[in-house]
C-alpha cells in the first residue's frame, strides 16, 4: 500500500492580510462594475413616462403653459394648419388667469393636462401637499374643459420616488419629456 503524504503550509500573517485585501478588492471591483447590479438598483427607482413604444413612426409633441398667453392662438393656428394634435400641460394658476386660452386649446382638439397648480418644487413638498396642489389644478382645468386631467408634467421636470408615488396614488401618470427643443429666437 502506498503512503499518502500531507503537506502543511505555514503562511505569515501579512500574507494572509494581503491576500484578504486582494480578495476584498476583487469583490468590490466586481460589484461596482457588474452591469446587473447597476440595472437592479436603477430599476427600483420610480420613474415618470418618458416615451411609449409604438410600431408606427410617430412622435408626441407637448407644451407647458405657465406664463403669458400671447402666443397661444398663433400656436393653435400653426398646429391646425399642419393637422397636429398635441398635449398642453397647463398650470392651474394659468388656467384661472386665461380660461379663454384653455377653452381654445380644448376646443381645437388638444389635450389639456396638469402642470401643477402653482408651479412649485414638488421634491420639497409632502405627498399631501402634492395631492392638494394637483387636485386644485385638475379642478381649475376641469371647470373650463369639462375633462379632468389624467396626466401631469411635474414643474421644472423635478421628481423623486415620493413625488411619483403621490401622483400615481391619485390614479394619474407623470409624463416627462425625452427630447427638449431649445428656445427659438
Amino acid at each position: 500500500m502506498k503512503e499518502k503524504r500531507v503537506r502543511i503550509f505555514l503562511l505569515r500573517r501579512w500574507y494572509m492580510v494581503g491576500g484578504a485585501a486582494l480578495a476584498m478588492a476583487a469583490v468590490i471591483f466586481y460589484v461596482v462594475n457588474y452591469p446587473a447590479s447597476v440595472s437592479t438598483a436603477a430599476s427600483s427607482r420610480q420613474l415618470p413616462i418618458y416615451s411609449v413604444e409604438r410600431n408606427q413612426k410617430v412622435c408626441a409633441i407637448s407644451f407647458d403653459a405657465a406664463w403669458g398667453n400671447e402666443d397661444t392662438q398663433t400656436l393653435i393656428n400653426i398646429l391646425e394648419k399642419y393637422h397636429v394634435k398635441t398635449t398642453f400641460f397647463v398650470v392651474g394658476d394659468w388656467a384661472e388667469k386665461y380660461p379663454e386660452s384653455v377653452k381654445a386649446l380644448h376646443d381645437a382638439g388638444h389635450e389639456v393636462m396638469s402642470h401643477s397648480n402653482h408651479h412649485d418644487h414638488y421634491n420639497s413638498l409632502s405627498a399631501e401637499q402634492i395631492t392638494a396642489d394637483i387636485t386644485a389644478s385638475n379642478e381649475r382645468i376641469s371647470a373650463v374643459t369639462g375633462v379632468t386631467p389624467t396626466l401631469i408634467r411635474c414643474p421644472y421636470g423635478e421628481y423623486d420616488d415620493h413625488v411619483i408615488a403621490a401622483i400615481r396614488a391619485m390614479g394619474m401618470e407623470p409624463i416627462q419629456w425625452d427630447v427638449e427643443q431649445p428656445e427659438m429666437t
